[in-house]
């Protein structure tokens, strides 16, 4: 046999040898047939189970039954944060009020302080220097509209008298025939609801400024804040932003720039078509000759801050005058130019000046603005909308497709509040 024969048999025998071995340890590891064997049955898989259930008692939930828990206990979550917020911002409303006039402030005075700051002068000057002009002009527009109604009162208060007399005599002779008992009742109730409603509308802004030293610490508070804001505002949003995860940073700094933008866009219309809502009132009440026509149109100013209603209510006080000091004709001719300039403010103003940037709908400004004097009286209905309307920018940048970002790209991690 030759040597290549030979290696061929040796191979042979070791594969046989091996499959020997493999059969016998097969044999081994078998289970006797008397033996007892434990095993665990295969466990049946649910029927018609759903792709969004785990198991079929969950199947056996109707499916729009499991969506509406689904939503109803994320919406409870959400409730239970919205009020625990509220609550919080409730107890620090001393600091939560002036920050938030600050920011209006500093939405307002921005572009003036960007201007002085083109004009290479240093961040803290040109900061204070727009602050303080700022400042001397609200301090003399009140001055001047305090300094008018205090010479003119005594009239007022004189005109007032006999136009209430007149309605009470209107009352008694008049179709209603009224007793004096019955016009005295009525007076009375009217009195009563006043107070009672405007014990409810500033009961929020007393109760947290209730003595001198709040009052002091607020007004403080908004010009310390309002000059910071104005000067290190992107410093202090950059800070804010590189708080986030760097996956966030991007979507939150363009967000913060677009709600500030339309904060500011809001602020200044508001101040716009604010003027624009006194200066008609206030040229029909000087033809009109109306007792008190700056101090009037600078109440229609102060009111329009509050959208759709503000003007109207601050108008309202005019036609009183009106009605008080020249009877019910010119009362009226008052009442028609109120009601003009809120139908051009509404239909003209506020589309042309604030335009698409901010604009919401009326249903969303009512409701903002019920929600703001039920939660913080007078200051609450002045922000309710600005806030809405930051929001609604903010959310909207927040939840459009981001734009695909390089992987060499550097990270946004500001944007200006300021």
């Amino acid at each position: 046999m030759s040597r290549l024969q030979r290696v061929r048999e040796n191979l042979r025998r070791a594969y046989d040898s091996g499959r020997e071995s493999v059969r016998l340890a097969r044999e081994d590891s078998r289970p006797d047939s008397d033996a007892e064997v434990d095993f665990a049955p295969p466990r049946p898989e649910p029927d018609d189970v759903h792709h969004s259930t785990n198991s079929r008692d969950d199947a056996e939930v109707p499916h729009s039954l499991r969506i509406a828990a689904a939503w109803g206990w994320r919406l409870i979550v959400v409730g239970v944060v919205a009020w625990a917020l509220l609550r919080f911002i409730g107890v620090i409303s001393v600091v939560v009020i002036p920050i938030s006039v600050a920011l209006l402030l500093s939405a307002l005075l921005a572009p003036a302080v960007g201007w002085l700051r083109r004009l290479r002068l240093p961040p803290s000057l040109a900061t204070f220097l727009v602050l303080f002009f700022g400042l001397a002009a609200v301090a003399g527009t009140f001055t001047l509209v305090i300094n008018q109604f205090l010479n003119g009162l005594p009239q007022l208060t004189q005109g007032a008298t006999q136009g209430i007399r007149t309605i009470q005599e209107w009352a008694k002779t008049g179709p209603l025939h009224l007793s004096d008992d019955q016009v005295n009742q009525a007076i009375d109730n009217a009195q009563n609801w006043i107070n009672s409603n405007t014990a409810s509308l500033t009961s929020t802004g007393i109760s947290t400024a209730a003595t001198v030293f709040e009052l002091l610490a607020g007004a403080l508070l908004v010009l310390f804040s309002t000059f910071f804001l104005l000067r290190d505002g992107r410093k202090i949003w950059r800070f804010i932003v590189r708080l986030f995860p760097v996956n966030a940073r991007w979507s939150l700094a363009d967000a913060g720039d677009a709600s500030w933008a339309t904060l500011g866009a809001y602020v200044r219309a508001t101040v716009l078509v604010a003027f624009i809502d006194a200066v008609g009132i206030g040229i029909a009440l000087v033809v009109l000759k109306i007792p008190f026509p700056f101090p009037l149109a600078a109440l229609v100013f102060l009111g329009a801050f509050i959208p759709i209603v503000g003007a109207g209510v601050s108008g309202t006080v005019a036609v009183l005058v009106a009605l008080v000091d020249k009877g019910w004709v010119i009362a009226l001719i008052v009442l028609g130019a109120v009601i003009l300039v809120q139908q051009v403010e509404g239909h003209i103003l506020q589309p042309l000046i604030m335009g698409r940037a901010v604009a919401i709908h009326p249903l969303a400004v009512i409701v903002g603005i019920a929600s703001g004097v039920v939660l913080a009286g007078i200051v609450g209905a002045l922000i309710a909308v600005p806030l809405i309307a930051v929001l609604n920018t903010g959310v909207r940048r927040l939840t459009r497709r981001r734009p695909e970002v390089p992987s060499t790209a550097v990270v946004v991690t500001g944007a200006s509040p300021g």
